[in-house]
């Protein structure tokens, strides 16, 4: 079997991977900024060229090399291979031929796919996913991104735009999310969301350790020091979790009534606050959901950690371009 190589296009850093399909394990790897402010011609160039260094740095043939998938954070059009709409790239990339200039470049196949879509095809295939037919990724960070296996095939919707957890309503009164529905999941549980319900308790002067640890300065406030304090025993940061872990279980909730997943997988920074977030979240799914036998959906933490978007595009490109090895 070829092996394949997994980018990722991300606002910070741009990375690729050299993948053994056979087990999805990374060979090689490396890693560049993006200096995604120079637009996207240059950043395209500078992943052709990084894709093409790993290559010759990893002592691969191209001949052994079945082609190049790219995780991609925003909307695309699968078919033709151009990004619509990167909301965090300076510019936001419409009808950016990225598919096309990497194929240029390298003389490879090449696959796009929505970078967290990626990130659940690599963990359905060989992480938390594996052996079931029917699950459902969360990744918690900056925002709250998803995606869906349904009957044993990653779900892409109209465009690849399916599953997008994080902009499910889950308070029609709520308030405005970035994308400009109101009530959004991504508004209330995201690490910004946690962060921002424990500056607010510093801020009123409430009673937490949390205003200690971060030396009262409110910038300092992230969910993994909110964790640490709960993990301590403050009240006040386990109430936050308690309360971002419901948000998330009646999101798992309305997943359990539409779809029936078998697994629901948590990814990303947040997920790394482990049983204060997975506790009240299975607890909220649990008790919201009595159409179908609830029990047996398993709440877990990814297991792939930061390879796993790496992985999931490179086996969807082995998806696409596979049968013609």
């Amino acid at each position: 079997m070829k092996k394949y190589i997994g980018c990722d296009l991300g606002g910070t850093n741009l990375r690729a991977a050299v993948v053994d399909m056979q087990i999805g394990q990374v060979l090689a790897q490396c890693s560049i900024p993006t200096v995604a402010r120079e637009g996207h011609v240059a950043v395209m160039q500078r992943m052709g060229q990084l894709i093409l260094d790993l290559i010759a740095s990893a002592g691969v043939e191209i001949r052994d090399l079945g082609g190049i998938g790219i995780g991609v954070p925003g909307v695309l059009d699968l078919e033709k291979g151009e990004t619509l709409f990167l909301p965090n790239l300076p510019g936001t990339w419409p009808q950016v031929p990225l598919q096309k200039t990497i194929e240029t470049i390298t003389a490879l196949p090449t696959a796009l796919l929505n970078d967290v879509r990626s990130i659940t095809h690599g963990e359905w295939l060989y992480g938390a996913g594996r052996g079931v037919d029917t699950a459902v990724v969360f990744a918690i960070g900056t925002g709250i991104g998803g995606g869906l296996v349904i009957n044993n095939q990653l779900h892409l919707g109209i465009g690849g735009t399916g599953g997008e957890l994080g902009h499910m309503t889950i308070d029609f009164n709520g308030p405005k999310c970035g994308c400009g529905n109101y009530g959004c999941l991504e508004a209330y549980a995201s690490g910004p969301a946690i962060a921002a319900m424990g500056m607010k308790a510093v801020a009123q002067g409430l009673t937490t350790s949390i205003g200690q640890l971060c030396e009262y300065d409110l910038n300092r406030i992230t969910p993994e020091l909110i964790a640490a304090a709960a993990q301590a025993g403050d009240e006040l940061a386990n109430e936050i979790f308690e309360r971002t872990g419901f948000y998330l279980g009646v999101a798992a909730a309305n997943l359990c009534a539409s779809i029936g997943p078998k697994r629901i997988i948590l990814a990303g920074g947040v997920a790394k606050a482990g049983d204060l977030l997975f506790t009240p979240m299975r607890r909220t799914m649990r008790a919201r959901v009595s159409i179908m036998p609830v029990d047996q959906v398993e709440i877990v933490p990814a297991q792939l950690g930061n390879n796993a978007g790496v992985i999931g595009a490179a086996a969807w490109a082995h998806h696409k371009y596979g049968l013609m090895e």
